[in-house]
């Protein structure tokens, strides 16, 4: 599937200048028509996930989403092992900026057996699936005290055909500022990367952390698969 030559291709220059100035950036038909659908047909093998949220349940929004247990299948693996590196220079320049402690190693392994040493031992790759009607209540994917500030989702059906509605949601809490928020519609196979929790801003003291929520808009009609991706395991 070579998904590192995949994203070697890109403008990482103009997606971390991108993630910066919005808090997000999408890499446009990232993944192929089929591989998408190979995605999004895994929601019903259940044997392959650890837990089922119901989102109505837990006032989260409307619809339904799966945690994958380990092992992951190796789409969703090489996919989070191909994009950490690739985010971690974004992340690092953020801890930088922002006075964080940059903990990040280099392999995405070594930074999960530390997650795994400090109690967040589950999976959280995500399946979700929403139909007619479902939506998604903004919130920030921490999961605990170990947090990588970036992650994905993958759009796995097409805007239009498969459904309507179902945009990705952004909202940023600026400093002393009314919110402000950014809607980017992901076709089949376009992967978003965007903040997990704040993101850099220049206030007059330097530079501040300008709190992220993410959510999804109403899905009109039909329905939408996405896959996400987090790069630290849950407690």
């Amino acid at each position: 599937m070579n998904f590192p030559e995949r994203l070697a291709a890109q403008d990482w220059t103009a997606l971390a200048t991108e993630v910066d100035a919005y808090g997000c950036a999408r890499i446009p038909a990232l993944l192929e028509k089929d591989e998408c659908r190979a995605l999004s047909a895994l929601y019903d093998d259940v044997a392959r996930f650890r837990s089922t949220i119901d989102m109505a349940r837990y006032r989260f929004g409307s619809g339904q989403y799966r945690y994958f247990g380990y092992p992951l299948p190796d789409t969703v693996r090489e996919l989070r092992d191909a994009f950490y590196p690739r985010l971690l220079p974004i992340a690092r320049d953020w801890a930088t900026r922002l006075g964080w402690d940059a903990r990040w190693p280099d392999e995405l392994e070594t930074w999960l057996a530390e997650c795994h040493r400090a109690g967040q031992v589950r999976p959280t790759p995500i399946l979700l699936r929403y139909q007619a009607g479902d939506w998604n209540a903004l919130h920030r994917d921490l999961y605990g005290e170990l947090v990588f500030p970036l992650q994905v989702v993958i759009g796995l059906d097409e805007p239009g055909t498969d459904h309507t509605g179902g945009e990705f949601l952004l909202v940023e809490q600026r400093p002393r500022a009314q919110s402000r928020g950014t809607v980017t519609a992901l076709g089949q196979g376009d992967a978003l990367i965007f903040t997990t929790r704040d993101r850099p801003v220049r206030s007059a003291r330097g530079w501040s952390a300008s709190p992220v929520r993410h959510g999804v808009s109403t899905v009109r009609t039909g329905i939408r698969h996405t896959l996400g991706l987090v790069f630290h395991d849950a407690a």
